[in-house]
Parts: C-alpha cells; structure tokens; sequence
C-alpha cells in the first residue's frame, strides 16, 4: 500500500535550507517484486512531477450553474477546451515547482510542461533524482524477470505539498509487465490476471443482469401488441405504454446515445435480428457504431446468457426505443484483462489519464496487455462521449479508495459540464452490494459477511453526486398497465432495486430537500450500526424504471431478464429521445439531469409500494417522495419533455 502525503519526517534541503517532509511511502512491495541492486549513478531518469489541479472544489458549482432549472446560464455546457483550461494547475503552481527545480539545479530549459498540462517533465541523473527527492532507487525485479526502477518513499519541500500530486519514477510499481517465456511445448504460461476492479465484465460479476429463463417458442408472437401480460413479459411495447412515449420515426444529427460495455460481455448479431423481427421490424440489420477501447471485441465464441445477456439487454432495447437514432456501443478492455470504468473514461478524456496520478494498476487495466493480450497502447483521448452515456455495471462503494473513488466522480463531474448526462444502474441487492454481500463493521479494512447480515453496502458510481442513478421497478401482479392508475412498485421478482446511503460523498444541494423530508416523514428503523444515517451523505437512486421480466433474445432463443441492468438504458433512450426535441427547438442537450429532476419531482411517477431487502433486514421502504428504492420514481415522458422544452 501507498500513503501519500505522509508528513512523518522532515530534512532540511543543503540547497535551500527549507524542510521537506515525506510525500508518498510505500510500506511494502506489491505481490511479485523483489529488490536488487542500487541503480547505476550514470543511469538519467525520466522525471515527472504531476501537478495539483486547480478549481476542482468549485466544479460542484459551476455543474449547478449549467443544470439547475433557475441558472441563467442553464444549458450553457462548457466546450472540452474550457474544461481543460479550467482545472489545470494554476500559474501559482507550475511557477512554484519550477522554482524549487531550479534552485535543485535543475534549469527552466530542461523542463518541459506536458500537452495535458497536469505534468512537468525533465530528465534528471540518478544523483540529481535522489538528491532532488531526498531518495535511494533501486532496481526491483519482478518474478517474470522485468526490471523496474523505483523507489521506497520520497520527499519534497513542504511548502510544495499543495502543489504537487505525485513523482515519478517513484514508489509507483505500474511497470508493464512482459508475459512469461514460452514452455517447451511451445505454450505461453498460464498466468492468473489479478483479481481488481478491472474485470467488471468477467461472467458471474454482481451487477449483471439476473434470469436468463427460456420461454417457449410462441411466446414472443403474442407478446409483441399485447399489453395485458406486461406485468409477466416486458416489450418495447409495455414501456413505452408505461412511460406514454411513442414510436420514435425521426433522428438529430447532433444527439448521439452510447452504452458501455466490458468484455468479455458481447451482443450476438442473430439475437439482434430476432428481437428486431418480432419488436420493430424495420431494424433488421441494424447494428450499433462500434468504438474499440483498449481492445475491446464482440466476442462470439463464449456463447451463454453469461456472456451475451447483458449486451443483448442493453442493445436490444435502446437501439429499438430509439431508432432511427444510432446507438453507439463503447466496448471496452480486451478477452484477457478486461477494464474498468476508469479505463472508460481515459478513452473518452485524454487528460483523465494522468490527472491526480492516473489510474491505479491495483483497480485498472494496464496496456499493453501485460498477461499477453492487446498490445497497442493504452487508449487516452480520441473518443467522443454521446450526450447520454447508460452504464448496466456499478462497484461496491466499500472496495475503492475515498482517493479513488473521488477522482473519478470528479470526472462524471466534467462530463456533466460539456452537457453529458452520465447513467448507471444502482444494483439488484437491495441494501447489499454485488453478489449480496454486506459489511462485516465499520471502518474501511472490514471484510463482508455472507449478506445475512452486516451494514449496508452502497453501490458506486451511485453514490457519485454527478452520476444519475437507476433504480428498479417492476409491475405489480395481474395489473393492466393501460387502465392502473399506479401499475408499478419497487421491484420485488428476483432482484431488488439498489439503494440507500453513501458512506463517502456528502449530500448534493440538489438533493437535500427530499432526502432531509424522507428522514423526517419516514424515518428508516435502524440505527449506525446498519448505515450511515448521520442524513448528510449522498443518498441514491435518482430515478427508477421498470426492471423486471423484460423479454430478450439471447442465444437464439427468447428468455426473461431481470435487474437494474435493463432500467438504466430504459431510462437513457428516453433522455435520448427529450434531447432529440430539444435539438429539433435549436436548444442544449439536457447534460446532468438531477438537480432539474429534483426541482421538478411532479415530472415522475411516484412508487410508493415495496422494498428493497437486504443484510438480514426488510431495508428501505418506498414512499411517498422520495426513497432510498426508488428515488424520485419513475419517468413520465410528456411531463418531462414540456419540462425540458421549457429550459432554455
């Protein structure tokens, strides 16, 4: 483990004469590394110092000015150039650090400032290095035989600690590790690609969608018109039925939606057409625009609902709901590491990947592909982000860093700023986290109990303040959706809508009010000891639709799907679709759809039936207002599209 801006220890500079105190320390090795020799003292070291960014306390504001409902400057999103300019280190920093260089005798002509701005960068000789940084390198051996030059801990003028993020080469091991040699039998060595974050594709993972039950053959002629049976099979049909929008028959040339996926999950072309012949016709052959990140591939040799039923899910019905917009699939990490949300982001954002440090190798994939899979480097910028991004995957908030966790909210933040509207399902668990499992305690290191019991386990990035979260509804049981006044509830059939409160993030502005007249109208019965109830954190979902029982061709065959997975992208194609009216009146895309959500609450349909169990416990019950099950509730699409047309 790394722990930066350590203060345990303090020298004084034979240069400047001002004290240094310890930056970043590492207390151990990480898992595979050994030390060797000291490094050769004519050796020169790429050095990178990253600087601190500016402004990003104020990016909370300056998001609230673009999307509160009452802002003048609502829908004034920020180009990509203006969001760079922003949060890049302030003058005071870059000057500040340049001066401490030179007065380490390291000249201003030496230094150069990177494209991204966020790094100063130099070589330096060994001696100047360890000098510079009140350091010894080293070089480490990894078991694979790769070399690495690091470093334990370093130092810097305490003074600069606000300055500066992170050093490099330092005690960060994020070498690209080679694979092993081939065996005699002519066979790369199996090795096992670490157990991280990065693998939020990898078949069994919490937050895929649940089901995969085959219904008969002559299920899907009937289903296709017949809105009685939706509360047993959900179509196209029913939600549009549910949420009173229409067919869609026209597309913008500036709206774009995009659905991310991380392989090894893949959608199966044949399952695309017999979904498209049986729901909507016309899209035969209708394929999502595929943007590769790091590698990324539809792959169609693991074929199971395992494999394919989320992409299927996803792109089966927001590509229907939609069209003839075009839906653009982000797929994301190769058949062998796979990826993270944060190697997302780096594609979509070239600046992310070295902001505050870059991604961490522990949580992150790492290209090339140092397990022996794509080898072309790491994709950093070249993506557009779509207006509205729908992601069907989520973390448990308790196993990241807060450090982690908070620089890549920051980056949802930004995305909000150029008018992005950022979407992610809030867990099939109820109260638990992926695969049921709650918290064994209070503190950061608690392991997880069996789900039976233990605290609450938040989803992430559902407790992000700059993140739409999804909830999940489902209708209730032999209910006619057309003539019910209130046909859904909290969805109670084999998954239960993610919810609750955040153990990290403080509450949005945006959200006070409701979530302080939840607690005073409605006061869940439990106590610290089951969540955090101290009511000033980050509580979620946002919003809800239905997720329950949705009919999906997978695998050649028509099957029942269930999860958050299927409400988030219900509730994207429909903010797809209000930005389409809002670009035909010559008006912004919505961007960050929440603090005008919870301005206009009357916009949606409010669920007050149902739970969300979980932990041992009944969880959080769905009121009126509102909850930690369904958030605000469900979408009304004309009430929404006349709010929304109405906004500047």
């Amino acid at each position: 483990m790394v722990a930066a801006a350590l203060a345990a220890t303090t020298v004084a500079s034979p240069i400047s004469n001002v004290h240094h105190s310890v930056h970043e320390k590492r207390e151990a090795l990480p898992a595979g590394w050994a030390k060797r020799d000291v490094l050769d003292r004519r050796a020169i070291l790429p050095m990178k110092v990253g600087l601190a960014q500016s402004n990003i306390d104020k990016g909370g504001e300056w998001l609230h000015e673009v999307s509160h409902p009452t802002s003048e400057k609502y829908g004034k999103h920020w180009t990509a150039k203006e969001v760079a300019q922003a949060f890049a280190p302030s003058e005071d920093s870059i000057d500040a650090v340049k001066a401490w260089l030179a007065s380490s005798g390291i000249a201003e002509h030496r230094v150069k400032q990177s494209q991204s701005l966020g790094f100063l960068e130099f070589e330096a000789t060994v001696d100047e290095a360890e000098e510079l940084l009140k350091t010894k390198y080293h070089v480490y051996e990894h078991e694979t035989g790769q070399p690495h030059v690091a470093c334990e801990e370093y130092s810097l003028p305490s003074h600069l600690k606000e300055h500066i993020d992170l050093v490099s080469p330092t005690v960060h091991f994020d070498a690209k590790v080679r694979q092993r040699e081939a065996t005699p039998e002519g066979e790369l060595e199996k090795r096992d690609v670490p157990d991280a974050g990065r693998g939020v594709g990898k078949p069994g993972w919490g937050s895929l969608p649940k089901g995969g039950w085959r219904l008969g053959g002559h299920h899907h002629h009937k289903l296709q018109n017949d809105l009685d049976m939706c509360d047993e099979y959900i179509t196209p049909d029913c939600l549009r039925s549910l949420y009173e929008f229409g067919v869609n028959t026209q597309a913008n040339k500036k709206n774009s939606y995009g659905i991310v996926e991380y392989t090894p999950q893949a959608y199966v072309p044949s399952d695309l057409d017999l979904f498209f012949q049986n729901f909507s016709s016309s899209q035969v052959g209708n394929r999502p625009i595929f943007d590769s990140v790091d590698g990324g591939v539809v792959q169609q040799t693991n074929m199971s609902f395992n494999y394919n039923g989320e992409s299927d899910l996803d792109l089966e019905y927001s590509m229907t709901l939609v069209y003839p917009q075009q839906v653009t699939l982000y797929q994301v990490g190769d058949l062998i590491e796979g990826a993270s949300f944060n190697n997302f982001l780096d594609a979509i954002d070239g600046s992310y990947c070295t902001y505050e440090g870059g991604d961490d190798p522990t949580q992150d994939s790492v290209y090339p592909d140092p397990y022996g899979g794509y080898q072309g480097p790491e994709n950093c910028g070249g993506y557009t982000a779509t207006k509205v991004i729908s992601t069907s995957y989520s973390y448990n908030e308790h196993d990241l860093t807060p450090f982690y966790a908070q620089r890549q909210c920051n980056e949802y933040m930004k995305l909000g700023l150029l008018g992005v509207s950022v979407l992610y399902s809030s867990g099939d668990y109820g109260v638990a986290g992926n695969g049921g499992e709650c918290i064994n305690g209070a503190g950061a290191n608690a392991s997880y109990t069996n789900g039976t019991f233990g605290r609450f386990n938040p989803a992430f990035p559902s407790t992000c303040p700059y993140v739409t979260s999804v909830g999940a509804t489902q209708v209730k049981n032999n209910t006619n959706i057309v003539t019910a006044t209130q046909p859904e509830m909290a969805c109670e059939t084999v998954i239960y809508s993610g919810g609750g409160f955040s153990n990290v993030f403080p509450m949005p502005s945006y959200q006070s009010s409701a979530v302080k007249g939840f607690f005073q109208n409605h006061l869940p019965p439990y106590t610290s000891a089951q969540y955090n109830n101290s009511e000033a954190t980050r509580g979620f979902p946002d919003i809800a639709a239905n997720g329950a029982n949705y009919v999906i061709a997978i695998d050649g065959n028509f099957s029942l799907v269930y999860g958050t997975s299927a409400s988030s992208p219900t509730l994207g194609s429909i903010l797809t679709l209000i930005n389409q009216e809002r670009y035909n009146a010559g008006k912004a895309s919505i961007g960050f759809v929440n603090p005008v959500a919870y301005a206009h609450p009357e916009v949606f349909n409010d669920i007050t039936e149902g739970g969300n169990q979980g932990c041992g416990t009944a969880g959080f019950t769905a009121t009126q207002g509102w909850d930690a099950v369904t958030g605000l509730g469900t979408p009304n699409y004309p009430k929404m599209l006349k709010l929304w047309l109405s906004l500047a």
